[in-house]
């Protein structure tokens, strides 16, 4: 095996294969980066079993070959070199010779032919979307995604397809978060993928210049999310996700429509004291014309008004401020709906301009 390319390019390319390297793995080969070269391209894989991505770049071919290579030190190595061409050889069994400029190192690695295959996806059960838009879909969920290893299939979210409706569903137990969209495909499918691997994706999207559609596939019990130059492989979780539906209230008694912002803010300020008690809560005085937003811990109290227009009757009722910003913080609308039915059921948020973003949150007790 024998290549050259360049630093800047094998740099970003470590960067996103190793996402999916688990410093906790039992198996040696997996706390490396696999390289292989064929064809001008080389080819670079970062897998714990559950999470794998593979991407490549443009390389300079002499000998095709493969091998493992460290994934931490083969990093920080390339990241420290000047922005120059890079010449790679294997110099003995596993011995890799590295030369940059005036550099010149020495690693050793591990046999390419060891290293795990991935899993082949076909295309027929898949379907193409916006990059951005999906990415957008995963910031507005991934929030409410259980930690709780318990319950393992609420730690992913639900992605639901039905012909050209796609939706992508997280729970907690305290709340849940909805995102529609509308897709061009047939396909029917519901399928749980890791929160681990969207966050994961949601940043390398993030971090992508060019603009594209991104192609998702499934099997029965894989999902491959593809880019031009770019693979995302990810085992599904098992189990049977809670019917959503079945959780969303079918009428209200109260509706509120306020300033998003503004509100945000509100909440904001009013966490600030309620942080200082054990059981975090701010209290909502929900009036005709106001809600009084207010808190109470041993350092001081806070109570603020933001104006809204309420339909329905009056209600006091309390909320884990946290949960109430983090579905604040990405709607994207300029104002939004609050729907009540007491005190004690839990409430919707929606953007006042659009129905493809549903937030549901659980009250919580108030202290007297």
């Amino acid at each position: 095996m024998k290549f050259k390319c360049q630093q800047n390019e094998l740099s970003t390319a470590i960067n996103l294969v190793t996402k999916a390297i688990s410093s906790k793995s039992t198996l040696p080969i997996l706390s490396g980066i696999y390289l292989e070269t064929k064809n001008n391209k080389l080819r670079l894989i970062g897998n714990d079993l559950n999470l794998s991505i593979e991407t490549f770049i443009e390389a300079n071919v002499e000998i095709e070959g493969s091998i493992v290579i460290p994934a931490r030190l083969f990093s920080e190595l390339i990241r420290k070199l000047p922005n120059a061409e890079i010449e790679f050889e294997i110099t003995s069994t596993n011995g890799v010779s590295i030369k940059c400029m005036d550099s010149n190192y020495k690693l050793v690695g591990l046999p390419g032919n060891e290293y795990p295959e991935l899993p082949i996806i076909e295309d027929k059960n898949s379907f193409l979307m916006d990059r951005d838009l999906f990415s957008n879909m995963i910031r507005q969920t991934h929030f409410a995604i259980s930690q709780d290893e318990a319950r393992p299939v609420l730690t992913g979210a639900l992605l639901e397809i039905d012909k050209e409706r796609f939706n992508m569903v997280a729970i907690d137990g305290f709340r849940m978060a909805i995102k529609k969209a509308i897709v061009k495909t047939d396909l029917s499918r519901k399928a749980v993928v890791p929160g681990r691997t969207l966050s994961e994706i949601g940043k390398i999207i993030s971090q992508m210049d060019e603009k594209g559609d991104l192609r998702i596939s499934f099997d029965e019990n894989q999902v491959l999310f593809s880019f031009a130059s770019l693979k995302v492989y990810s085992r599904l979780l098992a189990g049977e996700f809670i019917n959503y539906n079945q959780i969303l209230p079918s009428e209200f008694k109260s509706n509120a429509r306020l300033d998003t912002d503004e509100f945000l803010t509100a909440i904001d300020r009013s966490f600030l004291m309620a942080r200082e008690n054990k059981n975090i809560a701010v209290k909502l005085e929900v009036k005709d014309d106001y809600i009084m937003i207010s808190s109470n811990s041993e350092m001081g109290s806070s109570a603020e008004k933001v104006s809204i227009k309420l339909e329905g009757p009056d209600l006091d009722i309390g909320f884990n401020p946290k949960y109430l910003m983090d579905a604040l913080k990405v709607i994207d609308s300029e104002h939004i709906k609050i729907e009540f039915i007491n005190n004690v059921s839990p409430c919707v948020i929606t953007p006042e301009d659009s129905d493809t973003y549903i937030y549901l949150v659980l009250p919580c007790r108030i202290s007297k």
